[in-house]
């Protein structure tokens, strides 16, 4: 998968070939990127387990090889000058998405099997245990998401339509987009929670990662319980985020153009964030400097001299 994001990289560079509204090496680059940082956390969290450890090699073996199925499958379609996601043109295009369809299925079974795995486990640090485990949990949830995009938009039908199918909510695929990403700013797009739950995967234990660094420099952040709450925080506020760009996408709204239920529920989440977090600092507050047990409890007058 590293070597078809460098094939990719390269077509983007020499390949000016444009499919659905975006160049045509675009999708392999976007999805090879994804499923090699997807697969190395996975790998990592793996690393982790006490106990399970063949069951989990079979597991993210699983998860790899369905993977590449998905990645050569997409390749091979660009090089024809085809869609990969969608399409019905043809008996074999037809065939081919179905395939890739079976290998999203296992994919995800793979996944949850991982996730039953890490739920299970016994992980000495609650904070990346919290993170792994809250982490996974929202990427099924992101993954399913995919699963909204094969239903039939309005004016396709099946075994009529050459596409069945769309990202897009509201609105015809191909249509004005954000750059990068490719997202739509003329109606919703499904592919924005697909991919903030997917990447809860390589988040919440990165930022573990950043409190375990910053620990030793700050007095508050030394407290196991006080970066476990910060954790747990951060994984209500990101699965708080994932239903609300959900919400706006199912609704046909651009993320960039929200409406003022979907700002109310963005401040209502940032304010519950930031309360949170300010309250976890506060309960972690250190004694105030050169105090000690002995100046801060008064001594029994009959033992003063």
């Amino acid at each position: 998968m590293a070597l078809t994001a460098v094939v990719s990289a390269v077509g983007l560079v020499v390949d000016d070939r444009v499919l659905a509204g975006a160049p045509i090496w675009f999708k392999p680059f976007k999805f090879s990127v994804s499923f090699v940082a997807y697969c190395l956390s996975l790998a990592w969290m793996l690393s982790l387990l006490p106990r399970g450890r063949r069951a989990g090699w079979w597991a993210g073996t699983v998860v790899a090889l369905t993977s590449l199925v998905e990645m050569v499958i997409i390749t091979g379609q660009v090089v024809r000058g085809k869609r990969s996601h969608f399409n019905y043109a043809t008996p074999l295009d037809g065939a081919l998405f179905n395939a890739m369809a079976v290998a999203v299925v296992v994919l995800w079974l793979g996944t949850l099997a991982v996730a039953v795995l890490l739920l299970r486990a016994r992980i000495a640090d609650r904070p990346s245990a919290w993170a792994m485990r809250s982490g996974i949990v929202l990427a099924l949830a992101g993954a399913g998401v995919g699963f909204l995009m094969t239903r039939p938009a309005p004016g396709q039908r099946r075994g009529v339509s050459e596409v069945v199918g769309a990202h897009s909510v509201g609105v015809p695929d191909g249509g004005p987009s954000m750059p990068l990403t490719g997202w739509s700013t003329t109606g919703g797009d499904l592919r924005i929670p697909h991919f903030v739950g997917m990447h809860a995967l390589q988040l919440l234990p990165l930022l573990v990662m950043v409190l375990t660094v910053l620990a030793p420099r700050f007095a508050r952040l030394a407290d196991d319980r006080t970066r476990l709450r910060l954790v747990q925080l951060a994984s209500g506020t990101y699965a708080a985020v994932f239903a609300l760009v959900l919400w706006q996408a199912l609704r046909g709204q651009p993320l960039i153009h929200p409406d003022a239920p979907t700002l109310g529920a963005a401040g209502a989440i940032l304010a519950a964030a930031a309360l949170g977090t300010y309250g976890s600092l506060r309960a972690a507050a250190p004694s105030p400097r050169g105090a000690t047990d002995a100046e801060e409890t008064p001594a029994p007058k009959d033992l003063v001299a």
